[in-house]
């Protein structure tokens, strides 16, 4: 067991690219968001025309 709590530690230590697949997805998540909301208001603002 102590073997496995000394991998973990040193695994967290050492994240490596971590922090910018972190802010890429992020990023990402966000503008589909936006893309979804930008489509979503062509499509209401077509239903209000009938």
């Amino acid at each position: 067991m102590p073997h496995t709590v000394a991998l973990l530690a040193a695994a967290s230590e050492d994240q490596g690219p971590g922090n910018t697949i972190r802010i890429v997805l992020i990023a990402s998540l966000v503008g589909a968001a936006l893309l979804a909301w930008f489509l979503l208001r062509g499509y209401r603002n077509d239903d209000n025309n009938d």
